[in-house]
């Protein structure tokens, strides 16, 4: 398995209005800006994640996105799987049920399965406030003298 741009960028545009919460509705070129991530780049990403659980929107002047809820709520698991699709790491375990011909009898399916339980636990395990506190924490053990 390996994130595309577009998932990584999903993620940091999350993060950035994550970390912007309390200011508002965030225009992309902000966001493009903060991010050093293209404004177009970011318009061809923001429908992929535009959905009322996950975003609030507001045209015009002082326009732009805001979380629809609290950065707790948002797992990186569930930002992938919106840009990604799955994140099975082989094709039988991208849908459910298994309908791979040969699942009964593959002696290596019990290791994708392993493999695809560890992705998933550890993505859907980790939230945009766990980002924000542990990058926090990291200036804050950052002493200068």
């Amino acid at each position: 398995m390996k994130i595309s741009t577009k998932g990584r960028y999903a993620l940091r545009l999350m993060l950035d209005l994550a970390e912007h919460q309390n200011d508002g509705f965030i225009a992309l070129k902000d966001i493009a800006a903060r991010q050093g991530i293209s404004k177009k780049y970011l318009e061809q990403i923001i429908p992929m994640l535009n959905t009322p659980e996950l975003l609030r929107t507001n045209r015009g002047f002082q326009g732009g996105y805001k979380l629809a809820k609290s950065p707790d709520q948002y797992t990186v698991g569930m930002i992938l799987r919106l840009t990604e699709g799955s994140l099975a790491p082989v094709a039988c375990l991208g849908q459910l049920p298994n309908r791979c011909e040969r699942a009964g009898e593959c002696p290596t399916l019990y290791v994708w399965e392993g493999l695809n339980k560890v992705i998933t636990e550890y993505l859907d395990g980790i939230t945009l406030q766990d980002i924000m506190e542990k990058q926090r924490e990291g200036y804050s053990n950052n002493y200068i003298i």
